[in-house]
């Protein structure tokens, strides 16, 4: 079942082309990677998934749906949740009010009943804080709910991040270099926590990353753009030794 179509897309800003022509089908919990030299146009198929760009051409539906022209906060209420290249938690905000934060565009109460304080309110609140909690304690960090989230260590703030992606129940998550900024062993931790969260979720994963070892351990497919162009697709393997994909990461032609 295809999850996620995306056809012909290309987008400009002005005068510079960021993406041409892109192509992708993405099934039902595939787990899928998306690479290339820096500026080649990857965050920018994102936020054009997301509703932060609309495309200058081209086709995306999600489910059959067609996204385009919606706003990012109904893209998130159908099922596609993203994190970010460069952190963007609620810094000053704890830990446990981070996720909270994310379950609200399902809480089912009115701004009356909550200034009000009404049955229906406080039963809410206290679903969304137990299943806020739930999460922390699937991520390990249901003993750092209290503190501010800006203590954190940068591998548990991507863990967060990571979390309050998934307290909005996607069936789509998108990550855009998660290992960004992570040491040797954070970085196994999260090949693993990637893995996991796609089996325990039942959801497809669409990866945006620099460190080969993380795409390279976990996508079932890799498709590669260099400035905005599509230049390779395929299994990781047939990925590696491509000899379009080696002279866009060191710049020079490599003869087969």
């Amino acid at each position: 079942m295809t999850l996620l179509h995306m056809e012909n897309l290309t987008h400009h800003f002005g005068g510079l082309r960021a993406v041409k022509n892109f192509n992708l089908d993405l099934r039902a919990g595939e787990l899928a990677a998306l690479i290339g030299p820096n500026g080649a146009g990857k965050t920018t198929v994102f936020n054009l998934i997301t509703g932060v760009y609309r495309p200058t051409e081209g086709k995306i539906t999600f489910q059959d749906q067609n996204v385009i022209g919606l706003q990012p906060h109904r893209i998130v209420s159908l099922g596609i949740a993203r994190t970010f290249q460069n952190i963007r938690l609620f810094k000053e905000l704890s830990v446990l009010d981070n996720v909270r934060i994310a379950h609200y565009g399902s809480a089912g109460y009115s701004t009356w009943e909550a200034l009000l304080r009404f049955p229906r309110f406080t039963n809410q609140e206290a679903r969304v804080r137990q299943e806020a909690l739930n999460l922390l304690n699937i991520f390990g960090l249901d003993d750092l709910a209290e503190i501010p989230s800006k203590n954190l260590p940068y591998g548990q703030q991507r863990r967060l991040e990571i979390a309050r992606a998934l307290a909005t129940r996607p069936s789509l998550l998108l990550l855009d270099e998660p290992a960004a900024g992570m040491n040797p062993t954070e970085v196994e931790s999260l090949i693993e926590l990637i893995l996991w969260i796609r089996r325990e979720f039942q959801l497809a994963i669409l990866l945006i990353e620099h460190q080969m070892r993380v795409v390279m351990g976990i996508a079932e497919r890799i498709k590669v753009l260099d400035f905005g162009e599509t230049i390779a697709e395929g299994t990781p393997k047939e990925i590696q030794n491509h000899p379009r994909v080696i002279e866009a990461y060191l710049g020079r032609e490599v003869t087969a």
